[in-house]
């Protein structure tokens, strides 16, 4: 489209005129460069350095940093070409980038359906097939919206949109603007309250049926016990006869001490051992 500028042209050439373009649009730079050329050829200017020197001057600092190469070491003939095709390919996002786009952050908000409809085929462009673009126009719509268009199977898009249309005209607004809503905050809440459930479980196990602390019980007397009874048996004797000598109440067979009356043998010797006199 643009052709070079010579040194021989005029002060007043038409490639000197001034141009009013539109406001550089980034994220849809092939749309601002259509417009732009469509101003270039009203003013009738064709010098490919004007039409680059343009350009430049309506990016701002943050695009102009994305083709700084460009702009600072351009080529010598073919510049408007050059910076047309480096913004384009920098700056337009990827198919992934758009279906992801879709995806996570499109809602219908308070748009009628055909309205929302178009607006999702404008971000997908070519890159998605009509089936999907359907599938996810139809599961941003209220669940009651969607349950009746699900039942058309033989309807096309545009008369599925229409269809839409005169149901969210039955339906309130608030209930179309809110379904929307309230479907992107399910599963944050769920999730919420899982945790809430979780935490007053954990509490209730601390406050009620937790562990409880029990101060061990000293165990100084039975191994003293213990070591008596080891002595006992070494020398032959009971324990009582061992620790009390003639002096023993009790006794436990057997034992090489000589036994008292039949009436002081207690048969409690199994018993726990409580004293010895």
């Amino acid at each position: 489209m643009a052709s070079p500028c010579h040194e021989d042209t005029p002060p007043l050439s038409v490639d000197r005129i001034a141009v009013r373009l539109p406001k550089f649009w980034a994220e849809r730079p092939e749309l601002w460069f259509s417009r732009a050329e469509i101003q270039f050829r009203l003013s009738g200017i064709t010098c490919d350095d004007t039409q680059f020197g343009y350009v430049v001057t309506q990016l701002e600092d943050r695009y102009a940093i994305e083709i700084e190469d460009v702009i600072t070491n351009p080529p010598s003939t073919g510049k408007y070409i050059a910076i047309k095709t480096e913004l384009i390919s920098r700056l337009t996002t990827s198919r992934e980038q758009r279906i992801r786009q879709l995806l996570e952050h499109e809602e219908i908000g308070d748009r009628k359906p055909s309205a929302f409809l178009r607006h999702l085929k404008t971000m997908a462009g070519e890159s998605v097939s009509e089936d999907f673009l359907k599938t996810l126009w139809q599961n941003r719509l209220p669940s009651d919206m969607n349950a009746i268009l699900t039942c058309q199977d033989s309807a096309k898009l545009e008369e599925l949109a229409r269809m839409a249309d005169k149901l969210s005209e039955i339906t309130p607004r608030a209930q179309v603007a809110s379904a929307s809503i309230t479907s992107r905050f399910e599963a944050s809440h769920q999730q919420l309250l899982q945790r809430v459930e979780e935490l007053s479980r954990q509490v209730a196990a601390l406050t009620t049926g937790g562990p409880r602390y029990h101060r061990p019980r000293s165990r100084s007397r039975s191994r003293n016990r213990a070591r008596s009874n080891n002595h006992a048996d070494a020398s032959g004797m009971c324990w009582y006869h061992w620790r009390f000598g003639d002096k023993a109440k009790k006794c436990i067979p057997p034992c090489t001490a000589s036994t008292p009356p039949s009436s002081n043998v207690s048969t409690s010797s199994t018993r726990n051992i409580q004293g010895g006199r």
